[in-house]
């Protein structure tokens, strides 16, 4: 086993804002719906399940989330997996994940989070931030990105010129519930967000200037799936030399290869294992 880097050198680098902390699905692992016992639905295989009510797609439909969304979008309309999402995500109630607790306290400049929920949110409620959701597939616009603003109470729609650039930024490229439901979900909302960040426009440009030379820890996220990892790509461009470090038990080599190609270092360890590192740090 790697043992990897050392853990509270790379927490330093989040408080201090050089290591920016980005979240996939693991992250939400073991949380549960209050009053059910329900698990949340985060990761591709759960989330097609649970819009397909219940039950398992075709497998060709089954490898990627985007696919299975574009299917059911071509067969109820875009509104509703915007609906399902609001719904899922939105209106039901669950349990805190313990990395959501420790990001709540810590408090980091910036945090990319490619989860639809809304508990990264929940975590910078009462602390003044800009929010940043990925959008597609809609005119009117030159960009591919919403902002919003809070106050510390309650957010509100603000242009690039109104954005405060100097407060800690939340980045969900695929969106949230609140405060308005905006969400990336089927394969044409991927091709169109992909082309455009990558022609620079789904990100704002003070967000471009933050993130030079910082480097990632990716938490809960793997590397298996192609539309995540060209998100992933685009959304760390400028990154530092090397990139960063990813949390994986067990990486395949499909992992081993890719993450080699993007100078991010694997470190085969369980989030517990690093909660319980970062839990050390700050006792």
């Amino acid at each position: 086993m790697t043992t990897g880097p050392d853990f509270e050198a790379i927490i330093g680098g989040i408080a201090r804002g050089e290591v920016v902390p980005y979240l996939g699905p693991g992250v939400l692992k073991g949380v549960v719906e209050e009053g059910t016992g329900e698990p949340l639905p985060a990761d591709s295989d759960s989330l097609i399940v649970a819009m397909n009510g219940g039950r398992p797609m075709a497998p060709k439909l089954m490898y990627e989330f985007p696919r299975a969304a574009m299917n059911i979008e071509l067969k109820r309309g875009r509104r509703y997996i915007e609906q399902f999402l609001t719904k899922l995500y939105g209106a039901r109630t669950w349990s805190r994940a313990p990395m959501h607790d420790w990001l709540a306290a810590l408090k980091p400049s910036y945090v990319i989070d490619i989860n639809r929920d809304t508990q990264l949110q929940e975590s910078f409620a009462t602390t003044p931030h800009l929010l940043i959701k990925g959008i597609a597939r809609i005119g009117g616009t030159d960009y591919r990105f919403v902002l919003f603003q809070h106050d510390g109470t309650a957010y509100r729609a603000v242009s690039l010129d109104e954005a405060d650039p100097d407060l800690p930024v939340l980045f969900k490229p695929m969106g949230s519930p609140t405060p308005t439901p905006v969400y990336i979900a089927s394969d044409a909302d991927y091709v169109d967000y992909i082309t455009e960040l990558m022609g620079g426009f789904g990100v704002p440009l003070f967000l471009k200037k933050r993130r030079r030379a910082k480097r990632y820890l990716f938490l809960g996220m793997r590397f298996t799936r192609d539309t995540e990892r060209m998100v992933m790509s685009d959304i760390i461009f400028d990154a530092a030399e090397p990139a960063g470090w990813a949390l994986i038990e067990s990486p395949t080599d499909k992992e081993r290869r890719y993450c080699a190609t993007k100078n991010i270092e694997i470190v085969e360890t369980s989030l517990d294992a690093f909660l319980d590192a970062a839990r050390a740090t700050a006792g």
